[in-house]
């Protein structure tokens, strides 16, 4: 029975190294996270603002009533720049993960969009895992001295 505990030890031991090497590193990691992540999220918002017209018309040819953009763009925008710096990160990172599932569901199930779909689906994963984990040290939200 020693021999059992033993060699269930030695890979706990080599697990707490690896992860205590990531929990020193997690505030950096975090932050290049919710950067890599908030990027496409602001450029959209952006991009939709100044392509107003368009992106409504679109919408619509979806079957998406276009009074629902200023929506959108402050989902995008406002949801991107908060994971971004990390202001109220959690629900940040809820809201951008439902639209990212919205998004797949609604724009991308149809044939010749499989890629999009499962990138939507990668992205609200990775906003999922930004709920549970939290913005990190490096951010509005540690700074203030809350979770996120």
């Amino acid at each position: 029975m020693s021999n059992v505990r033993s060699s269930s030890v030695e890979p706990a031991v080599g697990f707490a190294a690896d992860s205590a090497l990531a929990h020193r590193f997690a505030a950096p990691i975090l932050l290049l996270a919710r950067t890599m992540m908030a990027y496409i999220f602001v450029v959209e918002g952006y991009e939709k603002i100044a392509g107003y017209a368009g992106v409504a018309a679109y919408m619509a040819k979806q079957g998406v009533p276009a009074a629902l953009l200023p929506l959108v763009i402050l989902t995008e925008l406002g949801g991107g720049l908060m994971a971004l710096v990390g202001l109220k990160t959690r629900w940040a990172a809820v809201a951008l993960a439902g639209f990212c599932l919205l998004t797949a569901v609604v724009f991308h199930l149809a044939a010749g969009e499989t890629i999009q779909f499962q990138k939507n689906l990668a992205m609200a994963g990775g906003f999922l895992a930004l709920v549970a984990s939290g913005p990190g040290a490096w951010s509005i939200d540690a700074w203030l001295g809350r979770g996120g």
